[in-house]
Parts: C-alpha cells; structure tokens; sequence
C-alpha cells in the first residue's frame, strides 16, 4: 500500500517557494518535538493580501509537503481568510488520510504561517 499520494511525493522532492525570503514582512516557525520535524514561514504583504510566501523546514514528507502546498494555496489570499484555515482544509490539501500524530506533521506550516500574520497584525 503507498501510504503517500504522488503529489505529497512531488512536493516534498520537488518544494514550490522554498528559501527565505529577502525582506520578509514576517517570519514565524513551528516545531514538532515528538518527531523532530520544523517548518519556518516568511511572507510579504501589501494592503492585507500575501504577496509572497516561502518556507524553510526539515522533517517527514508529509510536514515538508504540506508546507510546500499550503504556500501554493495561500498566495494572493487575504490576511483574514488565511486566519480562518483549519484542521480540515489541511487534511484536503494533503488528501491521505491522517491519524493523530500525522496531523500534527499536516499542520505545522499551517500553524506557523498563522502565528506569523496574527503577530504582523497584532504589529500593525
């Protein structure tokens, strides 16, 4: 059985907005200590809209593609509607299904993108 759909494996060995970003508006990270896994997010942001997003992370393929993923997803979207992405909205963006502990790989980059942009906002 192949645990890990073909796009999961795409972005994790092929990452889309992957780096650091130069002049980031925020950058924010996350850590996993059970599994070792972190995802750090940048991002730029002009007139409430994410303009620019990359990550940086080390870990299993399901944290680094998510991250990988959600930066494809969220480009261009509006601050707030960033803010209201849930648990379920990363389990479709994944598309396997995910027990407990895998969740939390799911939602690293999630979590550390909205820690970002709740301090960017809380700063403004």
């Amino acid at each position: 059985m192949n645990l890990y759909q073909d796009a999961l494996i795409d972005h994790y060995r092929n990452p889309r907005n992957q780096g650091i970003l130069e002049h980031p508006d925020f950058t924010s990270g996350e850590d996993n200590p059970s599994c070792g896994d972190s995802v750090n997010m940048y991002g730029q942001v002009q007139n409430g809209t994410l303009v620019a997003v990359s990550f940086q992370g080390t870990g299993c393929v399901i944290s680094q593609a998510a991250a990988s993923m959600l930066t494809q997803k969220v480009l261009g979207m509006d601050l707030h509607e960033i803010m209201k992405i849930d648990a379920a909205f990363m389990r479709q963006l994944v598309g396997i299904e995910l027990g407990p502990t895998r969740v939390r790989c799911a939602l690293l980059a999630l979590e550390a993108l909205q820690k970002g942009i709740r301090e960017y906002l809380n700063a403004q």
